[in-house]
């Protein structure tokens, strides 16, 4: 079984990007956990108000590992 990876499509907001490569749309990130990191890696904008605009960013819902790695990367910083 693999835990890295789920699929919500009786969600009403599947996909929430848009995307060419639905099958392999990963849902089991479906808030970013790296949504309050401003080095996240991800394509996003700020808008105006300061809020994070991610909507074309997919590193969540194609790259597990990558969010994984940045976690960790960011909690090795804060125990310095």
């Amino acid at each position: 079984m693999n835990y890295n990876f789920f699929q919500n499509k009786k969600c009403e907001y599947f996909p929430c990007h848009k995307t060419d490569n639905i099958d392999n749309f990963n849902c089991i990130m479906c808030f970013c956990p790296l949504y309050t990191y401003k080095d996240c890696g991800g394509n996003y904008k700020l808008l105006k108000n300061g809020i994070k605009d991610c909507s074309k960013c997919l590193i969540p819902h194609y790259d597990y590992n990558y969010v994984i790695n940045k976690l960790k990367e960011f909690a090795n910083k804060d125990k310095d």
